[in-house]
């Protein structure tokens, strides 16, 4: 493993944020992560209530999900940039307080414009936080072994969210309706509004040079293209033309973004980060996962409720066994790491995830869950919890303090372009797959368990094609 520091090296960049309470902080930062994560599952829940409340239709609920998901993964890079501009800290309690804001606002909301501007407003402010709070972690914990310690709590805590969007989103809209599943963003992020001042100190301004507007703006419309293109195709289709126009735009906007940074003095992502291994494999590692993760907690719920009829409540609670096989080995990952290495570590995580879609792909349309769906959800855990901590050290490992929000942007961007991406692709397999059964004949729910079948094993082979990737990681990790 490397015995480099996330301290900055650059003379622009003085003192980093530090602390003598760096664990509690830790808690803190990664409770405001948790937020942002959560934040992409628990509205789906309370999608139908909400609907029928605020009269929208399908094709307008599905911009509910698809407002936040593209201004979060459109201005992740800017937020990561502006964090390392205009200090860390700073950045992360803007962050926080727009988002607690929008969550607000979207709970209060009287009109379909009204909450789809407040999603919007929720992705723009996790654009900002995500990023500079990944940062300040790398601060915090220069130390390459405490680092890896506490990028373990914060896998353990982003998984989480993950797993805990579908129960939290059934119990709150049960309880107290769907303004809920906004309205508890408040509190917890008041809390981490209050407590971060007192933990951790301010960190340096790096306000020199000019800021770069025209990489900002390709490279945000390019994301946001592309990210919107790929949810157009769960609406639309793949030959639709919103679905090929933004397509096309993202396309050239990645060129003009290239062609921008090249020029530039003072780049938004300058190139040269790439030539760091780790980080190039780490983010391309992250895509991957994303889009198998993501996938995967989609049709495991649309499974178990359309298929095995069972209720989102219920849904919720048998997830939670893979949250908690998903916690304790991101708690383990660091003794693992310091022992056999990053890269081997998240090789063997990649395979066991790959072996438990494999085997989860094997569940009929009338599973037990003890014996067919237990088993593989709690392998995909653990996978899962290894997999998620040593792919996100590896895209911070060895960057210089002053590109740390950048390194937080472009990780968090490669797990929300790949989300998207393996969301689009998977899905649309699965619907085809479906689609061809119930025409020869196959019942609606041995047809929907067959077209998930294919989903879980194209997952799969996303995987392992990752792990094929991490395969080429630097050597002493």
């Amino acid at each position: 493993m490397s015995t480099h520091t996330l301290l900055p090296t650059s003379p622009a960049v003085t003192a980093a944020p530090r602390s003598s309470r760096r664990w509690l902080a830790l808690s803190v930062l990664a409770l405001a992560q948790f937020l942002v994560v959560l934040d992409a599952s628990i509205v789906n829940i309370a999608l139908p209530v909400l609907g029928d409340q605020l009269h929208m239709d399908t094709a307008a609920l599905a911009w509910v999900i698809t407002a936040y998901v593209l201004a979060f993964g459109g201005l992740l890079l800017l937020g990561g940039r502006l964090a390392d501009r205009y200090g860390h800290r700073r950045v992360f309690l803007v962050g926080v307080a727009g988002f607690v804001g929008a969550s607000a606002l979207a709970g209060l909301s009287v009109s379909s414009g009204m909450l789809l501007t407040a999603r919007s407003l929720q992705g723009a402010s996790a654009a900002l936080l995500a990023p500079a709070a990944l940062a300040l972690l790398t601060h915090l914990f220069p130390d390459a072994g405490e680092r890896t310690k506490a990028l373990g709590v914060w896998g353990g805590v982003a998984g989480i969210g993950s797993a805990a969007g579908v129960l939290l989103g059934g119990v709150l809209t049960a309880a107290l309706g769907w303004q809920s599943v906004f309205f508890v963003n408040v509190p917890i992020g008041v809390l981490v509004l209050v407590a971060i001042p007192f933990l951790v100190t301010r960190d340096a301004v790096r306000a020199q040079g000019k800021l770069d507007v025209a990489g900002a703006a390709t490279i945000t419309g390019a994301l946001v293209a592309a990210v919107g293109a790929l949810s157009a195709v769960q609406q639309v289709g793949f030959v639709h033309p919103l679905t090929i126009g933004l397509g096309i735009a993202a396309v050239v906007l990645g060129v003009a973004f290239v062609l921008v940074e090249r020029r530039t003095s003072d780049a938004l992502v300058p190139l040269s980060v790439f030539r760091n291994r780790n980080l190039s494999v780490g983010n391309l590692v992250m895509v991957l996962v994303g889009a198998a993760m993501v996938a995967l907690f989609f049709a495991l719920s649309v499974f178990m409720q359309a298929v095995l009829g069972y209720d989102a409540l219920t849904t919720g609670l048998t997830q939670l066994p893979l949250a908690g096989a998903l916690v304790v080995i991101a708690g383990l990952a660091p003794t693992v790491i310091g022992r056999i290495g990053a890269k081997a570590t998240l090789v063997g995580s990649l395979v066991t995830l790959a072996a438990g879609l494999v085997w989860l792909a094997a569940a009929p349309a009338d599973a037990v869950f003890l014996t067919q769906i237990l088993g593989p959800t709690i392998l995909i855990g653990v996978g899962m919890g290894g997999a998620f901590v040593t792919t996100t050290q590896l895209s911070v490992d060895d960057v210089d303090g002053g590109e740390a929000g950048l390194a937080g942007g472009l990780v968090n961007t490669s797990q929300q372009v790949g989300g998207a991406l393996g969301l689009a692709v998977l899905s649309t397999i699965a619907a085809v797959r479906t689609d061809a059964l119930v025409h020869a004949g196959v019942a609606t729910a041995p047809a929907m368990a067959g077209g998930f079948s294919w989903l879980f094993l194209g997952a799969a082979a996303v995987t392992l094609v990752a792990a094929g990737v991490a395969t080429t990681a630097r050597r002493g990790h």
